[in-house]
């Protein structure tokens, strides 16, 4: 899945804004909004960005 999908997806089921999940996730509130203007991640972000969304997601259901 392309990861902007899967950020976007993620944004909405937790309800919080973009910035606030750039800044967790990788310390930079204007990863979202760069994604959604056509930057291109590297393997090493993208890798950071998943393992986020999957710990966060882990935690929501314990």
């Amino acid at each position: 899945m392309h990861l902007l999908r899967r950020i976007e997806r993620h944004l909405r089921r937790h309800e919080i804004p973009a910035t606030r999940f750039g800044r967790e996730a990788v310390r930079d509130p204007r990863l979202v909004h760069d994604l959604r203007n056509g930057r291109e991640p590297g393997a090493r972000l993208t890798a950071r960005v998943t393992r986020y969304m999957d710990a966060v997601d882990a935690g929501v259901g314990a």
